[in-house]
């Protein structure tokens, strides 16, 4: 029997979680140079600090929804959080980049755990009429952790230590744990069912896959353990996807990808991800490495971009509700591989950064007309009783589209440059900036195949009538 909650102290305790799992995937961006000084971490090592994070959070994230179905949701987002907690304490106190990986690891499952469920656990305590405006106000959240990311890291690693970007976690963890415990009630979800052979085959085939990806170029793209460990995840991804097609309560439902408009968004959104993420990779490593700044002042540098979504994303959201989402993607994406190329086109080692300022614009206005038409559009095709599963195989794709980002522009700098001098950092930088700019195009024109407005309109005008005609024989 849950009890009867406080909607303040619920938004307070959830926005509270959200903020800090969604800033640490960039807040650790800006002190990779100094990451790799410290530990002497090679470039494999770097993309594992990101993506360990990124790619175990991916992996895990339908699992949150279920587990806490399953066990309560306000206990397993407590355990999320401590979990997340203690990988934090674990990254601050880490000697050396293999223990940093894998405390990076443990962060990605705790946030996996417990990101979902701070959704989950805001709808049940809002009111219906309140819950759109709480529901806007999560999304703002999450959006601002993403923006001051890269600032609040750099900031962090020039006035502190890198050390501390984890360490500030652990206090903010501790206090949310408690909180979560005292102020928050026990709910359980209708479907307590757990794919747990899906969970482990499309985690170990997906490690498998990067892992390779990753080490392509320094073992040789023919050495053995490259090929057998891409063959292997390859693998394991086809079994898990027919393991899928056969389970009962699969943990990723094939039947959602059974409309074009499904198939299209969640495309798009990993080729966003991927072009995005991978080149942000590169690009925040750039100032540093190249230009000679401090993390402080090359955070500050990335805010025009970082900060766009922020201010563009509520005027996106409200347009496409009224022109449909699909000239908006197309816009947004249009406008990211634009930016994108153009960043590449200016790089070099003596560039202005004044110049390099309204491409950054035009990138994060492309980013902010992306993230709330994709939610819509993503929404508006499946059936109301599958939009928790659609929002959350929508959102595990986004963050595996920046991890084979990461993977395969990291692999494309190393083929054609390295750390050693600001010269041979630029020239490994412009080719993969290059490919994150075409990749990000091909999602482009890939969004125009999705349905016109008119026609999601009817959609959602025969699912209106049928949700009438049904609730009309059960009266």
């Amino acid at each position: 029997m849950s009890r009867r909650v406080s909607p303040m102290w619920t938004f307070a305790i959830t926005a509270i979680a959200l903020f800090m799992v969604s800033l640490d995937n960039l807040v650790v961006t800006m002190a990779l140079p100094v990451i790799r000084k410290d530990l002497g971490a090679s470039l494999s090592d770097l993309e594992w600090t990101v993506n360990a994070y990124t790619l175990t959070f991916a992996a895990l994230l339908l699992m949150g929804a279920a587990l806490g179905d399953r066990f309560g949701r306000r206990r397993m987002f407590t355990i999320g959080v401590a979990v997340f907690t203690l990988g934090s304490a674990a990254a601050a106190l880490a000697p050396t980049s293999g223990l940093l990986i894998a405390a990076r690891a443990a962060q990605g499952v705790g946030g996996a755990i417990s990101m979902p469920l701070t959704l989950t656990i805001l709808s049940a305590a809002i009111s219906a009429e309140k819950r759109p405006l709480a529901l806007g106000a999560w999304g703002g959240i999450g959006g601002l952790a993403v923006a001051v990311g890269p600032v609040v890291g750099g900031a962090i690693t020039q006035g502190l230590s890198w050390h501390w970007i984890f360490w500030v976690n652990v206090p903010i963890g501790i206090v949310t744990v408690l909180l979560a415990h005292y102020r928050l009630g026990e709910t359980y979800g209708p479907d307590r069912t757990l794919d747990l052979r899906g969970v482990a085959l499309a985690s170990v085939g997906l490690v498998g896959i990067v892992w390779g990806v990753t080490h392509g170029n320094a073992r040789g793209w023919t050495d053995w353990q490259i090929v057998g460990t891409i063959a292997a995840g390859l693998a394991l991804m086809a079994a898990f996807l027919v393991w899928e097609a056969r389970s009962r309560t699969p943990i990723l439902p094939l039947k959602l990808f059974g409309r074009r408009s499904s198939v299209v968004a969640n495309g798009i959104s990993f080729l966003m991800s991927f072009g995005m993420f991978g080149s942000i990779f590169l690009l925040s490593q750039f100032f540093q490495i190249v230009q000679g700044l401090n993390p402080l002042e090359s955070g500050i540098r990335i805010l025009p971009w970082t900060a766009m979504p922020v201010l563009v994303a509520p005027i996106a959201g409200l347009a496409s509700g009224r022109i449909g989402g699909r000239p908006i993607l197309v816009a947004g994406l249009t406008l990211m591989a634009a930016g994108l190329g153009w960043i590449a086109a200016l790089t070099s080692p003596t560039v202005e950064y004044l110049s390099m300022v309204p491409a950054f614009v035009i990138t994060g206005a492309g980013m902010g007309l992306f993230f709330a038409p994709i939610a819509n559009v993503v929404l508006s095709a499946v059936p109301k009783e599958d939009e928790g599963k659609a929002s959350g195989v929508n959102n595990t794709i986004r963050e595996l589209g920046g991890v084979f980002g990461i993977a395969v522009l990291g692999a494309i700098f190393s083929a054609a440059g390295s750390y050693a001098t600001p010269r041979t950092y630029t020239d490994g930088l412009i080719p993969g900036v290059w490919a994150g700019a075409a990749v990000v195009a091909v999602g482009a024109a890939l969004a125009l195949a999705l349905p016109a407005a008119a026609a999601r309109l009817r959609k959602a005008e025969a699912m209106q009538t049928q949700d009438s005609r049904a609730a009309e024989l059960a009266a």
